[in-house]
């Protein structure tokens, strides 16, 4: 079983809790605040094994192969998005382009305690969380270069990552807007009895916009089995968090919802495995919405377009200090994974990126057949 991180855990309508700063030592060593209890989850048990392809979340019965696959999963991420930001910078990519670069411990942690069955609405932050839930590499670095062969035929880009196959419900560009459309999808389950839960993840800069608290209301209300993850990366594009939020505890929302909440920063994929199963759990057993606050940071700027010059150098510096690939993988070390195996393991993810990459550029592009069937006849006729 997999030793999860103390940390703190808030009840329902527990008094204010703030975060200290940010330490670059373990929050397990009193960085973060505590409501007193350790947490020590078995989210195992809640993850049937399944055969799943090589790049999706399986659940393998050693602790070391789990640790191992969660770092392998990050590193698709991490190694997807930095090439993916030199295809925008040679002109492959057009659009915005919004890297998931730093974050990866979120996603990837969140979705490993899920079932496949389960849904995902997010952000136009995608990439990572496509990939998580199930996307291949090639496929979506196909749809960012706008081939035919990605996964909306080049025609979504790279805001709008969707995989009917893995329930991956997208990708949305409107801040916010996407939320109510999760309660729905939850909503649906409830009506259906389906036994599924729907993971809603969203930005800071969400949460002073009418969907999320109508989404969180209803949600509230119905008694719908889903998980609002706010990934709190600390700007609003530019903005920090200081000048946009009154409250920075994004989680004391949850209390006048009347509904769960729990606040923990994000560097730890295990730590953010467990605790989102607690939530996922409540969800799918009691069929109760949890508000969740995972503090997280970007390396990157909002997106391929900014320089991030509101930030100085010194801040991101101390942020990568707490890179979650890097925790991730020296855990994976001290519990004596192996020179060979880890290089194997790394080694197979640029095989991957290789092929993906290659898969991209050769791919033919939407032809005007395309277009007819999504804009001018079909169901998506206007």
């Amino acid at each position: 079983m997999l030793e999860s991180t103390p940390g703190m855990s808030l009840e329902r309508n527990a008094p204010p809790e703030t975060f200290p700063p940010r330490p670059t030592s373990d929050p397990s060593k009193g960085a973060l605040d505590s409501a007193g209890q350790t947490m020590a989850n078995n989210a195992q048990s809640l993850m049937p094994e399944n055969n799943l392809p090589p790049t999706m979340l399986a659940r393998p019965s050693g602790e070391l192969e789990h640790l191992a696959g969660l770092y392998r999963m990050m590193l698709l991420i991490r190694r997807v998005e930095e090439e993916s930001a030199r295809a925008y910078a040679a002109g492959k990519i057009g659009g915005f382009l919004h890297l998931y670069i730093g974050q990866e411990a979120v996603g990837v942690g969140a979705i490993a305690a899920l079932r496949p069955e389960d849904y995902v609405v997010t952000t136009y932050r995608d990439h990572g969380i496509a990939l998580a839930k199930g996307m291949q590499a090639r496929t979506l670095l196909a749809e960012l270069f706008g081939k035919v062969t990605g996964c909306s035929k080049g025609l979504g880009g790279s805001m709008h990552m969707f995989d009917k196959e893995h329930n991956m419900l997208g990708g949305y560009g409107i801040v916010g807007g996407h939320i109510p459309l999760a309660t729905g999808v939850a909503f649906a389950s409830k009506y259906r009895k389906d036994d599924r839960v729907t993971l809603c993840f969203f930005g800071d800069g969400a949460v002073s916009i009418g969907g999320f608290h109508e989404g969180i209301s209803l949600a509230a209300l119905w008694k719908l089995p889903i998980v609002f993850i706010c990934e709190n990366n600390e700007y609003s594009m530019g903005t920090p968090l200081s000048r946009s939020m009154s409250v920075e505890d994004v989680s004391l929302k949850a209390p006048g919802y009347g509904i769960d909440r729990d606040r923990f920063f994000g560097d730890d994929v295990l730590e953010v495995e467990h605790r989102i199963a607690e939530a996922v759990k409540r969800a799918r057993e009691q069929s109760l919405p949890s508000l969740i606050e995972i503090r997280t940071y970007r390396f990157r700027g909002h997106s391929m377009s900014d320089p991030a010059k509101y930030r100085t150098q010194a801040e991101l510096d101390e942020h990568k200090k707490r890179d979650p690939l890097h925790r991730a993988r020296t855990l994976l070390v001290d519990r004596g994974i192996g020179d060979a195996r880890l290089d194997g393991l790394e080694k197979a993810v640029e095989v991957e990126i290789a092929e993906a990459l290659q898969f991209a550029n050769e791919s033919a592009e939407p032809t005007v057949a395309e277009l007819g069937p999504s804009t001018y006849s079909g169901p998506f006729a206007y």
